[in-house]
This record gives structure tokens, C-alpha cells and sequence, in this order.
């Protein structure tokens, strides 16, 4: 399994959320803003100075800093990979 940390993600990419490497109350709030295993993430755009990025999940925008996407591993979707998608061939909370 090919998984690199959320934060490595560029503007446009998607990936399947696969583990958080966090304990206490991040990785609560990090299971609260949707990131569980098998969740679609994409990343809609990181700001100019780099930190934070923000990314579609679940229908929804979220700004996460750099530290802590960091402990969120995912594995990328490959372009033309339906996995993750729903019949249409969006991917839910990634806007495609």
C-alpha cells in the first residue's frame, strides 16, 4: 500500500484516507471534521504561504495546518481510479 502524509497532497489531488498518527484531542477533532479511514479528501488549494492547506471532505471545506495533516496518511487516487467514487463517478466531498 502506497500512502504518503495528507500534507503532501497537491491542489487538484485526491486520495483515500488510510490512518491518523495522532492521539488526544487532534485526533478527535481530525475524526469530527471527517477524516476517517476510507473517507475521499482532495486538496482544493493551499495558501500562499504554504500553511495551511485547505481540502473538500464530506461536502465540506476544511483549513488544516501543515503539523497536523501531516499525521493523516492517505493514498492517492490515480487518475482514471474509480475507487472512492460513487455511481456517477464523483468523488464525494472532492468536488468531482
Amino acid at each position: 500500500m502506497n500512502t504518503i502524509p495528507l500534507c503532501e497532497l497537491r491542489p487538484g489531488q485526491c486520495a483515500i484516507v488510510w490512518q491518523l498518527n495522532t492521539v488526544g484531542r487532534m485526533r478527535r477533532r481530525l475524526l469530527d471534521l471527517g477524516l476517517t479511514p476510507g473517507t475521499p479528501v482532495c486538496c482544493v488549494g493551499v495558501s500562499p504561504g504554504g500553511d495551511p492547506a485547505a481540502y473538500g471532505i464530506r461536502q465540506a471545506v476544511i483549513a488544516i495546518r501543515r503539523a497536523d495533516s501531516a499525521t493523516v496518511r492517505v493514498q492517492p487516487i490515480e487518475e482514471g481510479d474509480t475507487h472512492g467514487t460513487d455511481q456517477r463517478g464523483h468523488r464525494p466531498g472532492c468536488g468531482g
